[in-house]
């Protein structure tokens, strides 16, 4: 896969998409801006899917709602690179996650289950050609010895309510090893160290052979980047995918939306209402001890710049604040410029972005330091101490918990957001300033329904 500047597209034809394998990076060029945007349509559906898994959505719910996240980002004005659009955004997101174990656990998993849906949507023919393309050693069991377990072959499928095998249908004589959900599920006849796969049970055939090759693909990758990519694309490739790993894709809150500004008089009111739990434990710390180490400074500031505190505000706040306890000059010569800076009045005049949760939580915060994700870096005491804090309920603490032994911290905000507000919030919490807008909504809709 070679990477080129911008050529102008080829002209769109009929091409009928297929299901890749991702066996070998395609002999492909790839502009430069496609490289990017193609990675970031992909990570909308694997997010999505990932989302979709932590909130324990059905078999035939997490179908639907691949098929959905793929129609909406995966579509291509020309047909005939719907498919290399597919290979290209696979093998750049394999870069991206190929780098640390975490990174890789995520992609495994949500890349299985990708492959998994999108191999149930196929047809049965479309699916055995597959079976052959995996070049599996399986074939159909003979009439004669499925005559003879057919009694064996029922009383699996009536234990999960499954339709009883017709006369006709192809079962697949397997080692058991090769199906361990389906063992673990005890959804499979075992005789003799094998099991007898239905039809519909052909995608754990796959999925199995799908998971070690992007497995093994995946530590391969990370080798060829530590000992060779990495430092070769330093000034080209190397900042995007490291970008990547940490992307927001949801709507830009550089400035303040649906909600004009918020005044210092009532930020303390405000904090406790519609701030999240990362935010609101920075602006008691400050409160509590008059000052924040860098990062603290700049994960509070620019949400607070987000949420429409305007400049001058902002740096009476903070001077408020510091000048407890480093003195009015200090604070001036110190800490001002940076808060200007933020705001875009100082240096490169760049308007910056508050921060979203990936990359709040895919921070290292220090001893001394308050920034980073709540959910992530607390202790099960201090973070139950926290939620209740909050007001969030006994039942709804101990399901955020849930969620946070799994390492699903957005989904343990979005369950917090649910139990304070007593709405349902299906898109999940994405971005502290996401849940700051969508607080102020549910609470000025209870207040107009009031009046």
């Amino acid at each position: 896969m070679e990477i080129v500047k911008p050529h102008p597209k080829t002209q769109p034809n009929d091409v009928v998409p297929t299901l890749p394998l991702y066996r070998s990076a395609p002999a492909l060029e790839v502009r430069l801006e496609d490289f990017e945007l193609y990675a970031m349509d992909r990570l909308r559906v694997l997010k999505g899917i990932s989302d979709g898994l932590s909130r324990g959505k059905k078999s035939e719910e997490m179908e639907k709602l691949v098929k959905e996240l793929w129609k909406a980002n995966m579509k291509h004005p020309y047909a005939s690179e719907v498919v290399n659009k597919d290979i290209i955004s696979h093998f750049v997101l394999r870069l991206v996650y190929c780098r640390t174990e975490d990174l890789r656990k995520w992609f495994l998993s949500n890349e299985t289950a990708l492959f998994r849906y999108r191999f149930r949507l196929l047809t049965a023919e479309a699916q055995r050609a597959l079976l052959q393309e995996f070049g599996l050693p399986y074939k159909a069991v003979p009439s004669a010895e499925l005559e003879s377990i057919k009694d064996k072959l029922a009383q699996v499928a009536r234990s999960f309510a499954q339709p009883l095998p017709s006369s006709d249908a192809i079962f697949y004589k397997v080692p058991f090893e090769d199906v361990p959900e389906l063992v673990a599920g005890r959804r499979v006849f075992i005789c003799k160290g094998h099991a007898y796969v239905a039809p519909s049970q052909i995608v754990s055939l796959v999925v199995t052979q799908f998971r070690s090759i992007i497995s093994k693909a995946l530590t391969l990758t990370n080798r060829k980047w530590t000992s060779m990519i990495g430092e070769q694309e330093k000034d080209r490739l190397t900042p995007i995918v490291e970008a990547l790993a940490t992307s927001y894709l949801g709507p830009d809150y550089s400035q303040p939306k649906e909600f004009a500004e918020i005044s210092i008089k009532d930020i303390d009111v405000t904090a406790k209402s519609s701030f999240p739990l990362c935010m609101r434990h920075l602006f008691e710390k400050l409160r509590d001890d008059h000052h924040l180490k860098h990062g603290g400074r700049m994960q509070l500031g620019l949400f607070l710049k987000g949420v429409g505190l305007k400049l001058d505000d902002a740096l009476a706040f903070w001077k408020a604040e510091f000048t407890q306890k480093v003195g009015a000059e200090r604070f001036d010569k110190e800490y001002a410029y940076s808060i200007r800076h933020n705001y875009g009045r100082e240096g490169k005049r760049t308007d910056y972005t508050p921060y979203s949760c990936q990359k709040i939580i895919s921070s290292t915060p220090g001893v001394g330091d308050h920034h980073g994700c709540p959910y992530r870096q607390f202790s099960e005491e201090n973070l139950r101490a926290a939620l209740n804090r909050m007001g969030v309920n006994s039942g709804a603490v101990d399901d955020a918990m849930d969620k946070v032994r799994n390492r699903h911290y957005q989904l343990a905000c979005t369950l917090t957001f649910e139990a304070i507000h007593g709405v349902s919030c299906d898109s999940g919490i994405n971005h502290p300033n996401q849940y700051f807008s969508d607080s102020q909504k549910v609470l000025k809709s209870k207040d107009n329904s009031l009046s």
